[in-house]
């Protein structure tokens, strides 16, 4: 299977479209016990600016939903983690 192929996920908007999103990167959180992955629109452009959507999973469950983040505690650590992702250098 293609290897970008891979990095690649569909949802569904509000209005019953699917859209297409490239996983920008997942973590895992020992603090909330739970894993997270973060997407951006797969059509994005290198330096354009895009809302990035991020979602909790279990990654065990090939099946699994992705779940709406739900605590104001739990987004600003996911916000701390894309902050340091896309301030890291090494990473660019």
């Amino acid at each position: 299977m293609n290897e970008k192929q891979d990095e690649l996920i569909i949802l569904v908007d509000d209005q019953g479209n699917e859209v297409l999103y490239q996983i920008l990167f997942t973590f895992d959180s020992d603090d909330y016990e739970k894993s997270y992955v973060l997407l951006i629109p797969a059509d994005a452009q290198p330096e354009e600016q895009v809302d990035v959507l991020a979602f909790s999973y279990d990654p065990a469950d090939a099946n699994s939903e992705l779940r709406e983040i739900e605590s104001d505690e739990e987004w600003n650590m996911v916000e701390g983690v894309l902050d340091t992702f896309l301030n890291d250098d090494k990473l660019q």
